[in-house]
């Protein structure tokens, strides 16, 4: 973060403006740069904007689905208040760039850690909630999740299986995984793909499927299953 005009232009992407800009600051402020630099760091937000957003999302889709069964809404909350979808909506606002991080956190890789962003969005809602109120916080959430609310029970918005490899591998290594097809058999109406996946690290994952982009997607599956990452419970149904 280097000046003031990165906090008006991510004030423009949260629409809204703080009435006291070291709020925000603080909510910017991983405690490393603290432990380093000194002041007040964004932990005490954190706590408070995950139970802002919690209540935000739990009364915006109470609101948007009257039908929906407590363990729907549940589920739903979930989907969306989950460290990746958070992480997602950070980085959209380029939260990434304007944290305050120390040299050491910068250098493994801090700003592009899912946990650090989601936590650092949910300090930034906290000090929405503290400068501005209850419904303040609900404005900015509406907005942030504008194309994230499912417009029906159980239509999560759900990542293939090949995105989050490659947020994966950005993650952990900067690098992304290259796919190659290795085979091709049976009859033109019933082909069977073999490809693999190499990861930036060099290991490499096979699988087969019927059609080359499902062939893709459980090799992308296979290797989150190998990196130790839970990968979503099946890819979507344009992906099969």
């Amino acid at each position: 973060m280097k000046d003031s005009n990165s906090l008006e232009d991510l004030e423009k992407g949260l629409g809204y403006r703080f009435a006291d800009t070291n709020v925000l600051l603080t909510a910017l402020t991983h405690s490393s740069w603290a432990n380093e630099h000194g002041g007040t760091h964004n932990e005490r937000l954190e706590f408070l904007g995950d139970a802002v957003l919690e209540l935000a999302v739990s009364s915006r889709l109470f609101a948007l689905h009257p039908e929906a069964r407590e363990g729907e809404l549940t589920r739903m909350r979930s989907a969306l208040v989950n460290e990746s979808t958070l992480a997602d909506v950070a980085r959209a606002l380029r939260l990434d760039e304007r944290l305050r991080l120390a040299r050491g956190e910068e250098n493994q890789g801090g700003r592009q850690r899912d946990a650090l962003l989601s936590d650092a969005m949910e300090a930034v809602l906290g000090g929405v909630y503290l400068d501005g109120g209850f419904q303040e916080a609900l404005k900015v959430v509406d907005r942030l999740y504008a194309p994230l609310w499912p417009t029906a029970p159980g239509r999560i918005k759900r990542k293939d299986f090949k995105t989050r490899l490659q947020e994966v591998t950005q993650r952990i290594s900067r690098g992304l995984p290259v796919y190659m097809q290795e085979d091709a058999s049976g009859p033109e109406h019933a082909r069977i793909f073999s490809v693999r996946v190499e990861l930036p690290d060099g290991r490499v994952f096979r699988a087969a499927g019927a059609g080359l982009k499902r062939a893709e997607q459980e090799a992308a599956r296979t290797a989150l299953a190998a990196l130790g990452e839970e990968p979503e419970e099946e890819a979507p149904n344009h992906m099969r």
